[in-house]
């Protein structure tokens, strides 16, 4: 399995802030080139697949994968070798305040890596 280099936590340090620190000190290459290592997660499955379908806000997140936490679940998929890019999208809250809502895609190389992951799953079949 293909290791992306950066993508070591510190012991010790929790998955957010984790993602944070790989984000300001890492190339922002250096993600995009490796490899997909997979997943058998059926949380991480389910959001896969629906993010092949759409972008997913993060509160979709939590209920398509049927976890609270959504951003920490989208940090494993990154660790994994997954960009899933944020996009903050403006909106408006229930109570009328103008807010930034967390918006997850697959990038293009997500997914080609993710259809190179199905087929080495298939062995070699589309």
């Amino acid at each position: 399995m293909e290791k992306c280099e950066g993508a070591k936590m510190k012991k010790g340090q929790l998955p957010l802030l984790a993602e944070l620190t790989l984000a300001a000190n890492e190339d922002s290459t250096a993600k995009q080139n490796c490899k997909f290592s997979g997943t058998g997660n059926h949380r991480h499955l389910r959001v896969i697949r629906a993010l092949q379908i759409r972008p997913r806000k993060r509160e979709e997140i939590d209920r398509i994968a049927g976890a609270s936490n959504g951003p920490a679940l989208i940090a494993e998929l990154r660790r994994r070798g997954l960009h899933i890019p944020c996009d903050r999208v403006p909106g408006i809250d229930r109570d009328g305040f103008l807010v930034k809502f967390g918006v997850y895609s697959l990038s293009e190389d997500d997914r080609r890596k993710v259809r190179m992951w199905q087929r080495r799953l298939n062995g070699g079949k589309a």
